[in-house]
């Protein structure tokens, strides 16, 4: 097969950009395609982890990507506060608008000798000949290339339209966004700070300039995002008084239902990455940098060889990479629908100081759970 690239990227998020810089520097050809412009809006926390920001730095892009520096986590809810800072290098994140990381990638991606990298690009779908993915159909037009990465985000068309999608199992639970500027001398927060309560987790994490963003995960329930959102910041009220002369500066932007999933991650000529390889749910706040660390992973395992045995090799990797953070993911998700459990596993946090230090840790994606 005559092929016009080496490998072709569906999706200019943080997963296929980044992943287009890694293998460009190698030495592949790649074509990078993002149906949007940059800068764009995304419906997220904003909040990339310690393990994230080792990827930029690797990357030497921790500069141009910015953001306001987090040194931990502070939970608050049912009277009880417990705070850590991240035990281990980089002992950091990065708080920073999607607007502006986003941007930063792709930008990064369309300056590497070897990529090519085109927004408002249409993916109509792949290119599928005899038992395999062998390009993609941008604009009505083929592009073929040696290995297909489908990085088009959590509801995946590429995923859809061959057959991988696999069915949610847990709950359809919702998550919204806003960003508030705060007033001028306001202490900006140093740690991401969660507020819980019942039926609802809220996160705020620092921005660059003075601003922070505020995230609200819940069940899918009945009532208006808007009054639901106004609510849960007023039973809160540290967040409360904080946000009190703030100026909101963007609009409530969500997502529903936070779940996908996949029934393979790899099929011939085809590799699911980020989102697109299953997503359960952004209540630890890892999304980011697991894509980061999934897309250097793909990079280092088929940067010399693109043959099938290098991606179930780089597929049994990557489900070792995030088996962790999943766990983690499932005790939080199952927390977060019983109050009285979760009420009972602060307090015993706030009397375990090393154990919930360490589970700072492993969300931050820098130590293993055991």
């Amino acid at each position: 097969m005559v092929t016009d690239v080496d490998v072709a990227i569906a999706g200019g998020g943080v997963a296929g950009s980044s992943l287009a810089i890694f293998l460009g520097r190698a030495g592949l050809s790649v074509s990078l395609f993002e149906q949007h412009r940059f800068p764009r809006e995304k419906a997220c926390a904003e909040g990339l982890m310690p393990a994230g920001v080792g990827v930029l730095a690797r990357l030497g892009l921790v500069e141009a990507v910015g953001g306001a520096r987090f040194c931990g986590t502070t939970y608050r809810g049912f009277g009880t506060e417990v705070s850590a800072q991240f035990p281990d290098t980089p002992a950091f994140g990065l708080g920073q608008r999607r607007l502006r990381l986003d941007t930063a990638l792709f930008e990064e991606a369309a300056r590497t000798p070897g990529v090519t990298a085109r927004q408002e690009a249409r993916v109509h779908g792949p290119l599928v000949e005899g038992n395999g993915v062998t390009g993609l159909l941008i604009d009505g037009q083929p592009v073929r290339a040696r290995l297909v990465v489908a990085a088009d985000g959590p509801r995946s068309p590429l995923r859809r339209k061959l057959g991988l999608d696999g069915k949610p199992r847990g709950r359809r639970r919702l998550g919204v966004r806003a960003h508030f500027r705060l007033p001028p001398g306001a202490s900006v927060p140093t740690q991401v700070e969660v507020f819980v309560g019942a039926g609802h987790e809220l996160y705020l994490t620092p921005l660059p300039d003075g601003e922070v963003s505020l995230a609200a995960l819940t069940d899918a329930a009945n009532g208006q995002p808007h009054e639901l959102f106004r609510r849960w910041i007023a039973e809160h009220p540290r967040l409360s008084d904080r946000l009190a002369d703030a100026e909101q500066v963007s609009e409530l932007a969500g997502q529903l239902p936070l779940e996908s999933r996949a029934r393979r991650g790899i099929a011939p000529g085809l590799v699911l990455l980020g989102d697109a390889a299953g997503f359960l749910d952004p209540i630890t706040g890892g999304g980011m940098a697991q894509a980061l660390l999934s897309a250097e992973l793909l990079a280092a395992t088929v940067a010399t060889d693109l043959g099938w045995d290098r991606l179930r090799l780089f597929d049994r990797r990557r489900r070792a990479l995030v088996r962790d953070l999943g766990r983690l993911t499932r005790l939080l998700l199952l927390l977060s629908h019983r109050p009285a459990i979760a009420r009972g596993t602060l307090r015993a946090m706030a009397r375990l100081p090393r154990l919930y230090r360490h589970m700072v840790g492993v969300a931050a994606g820098t130590r293993p759970l055991l």
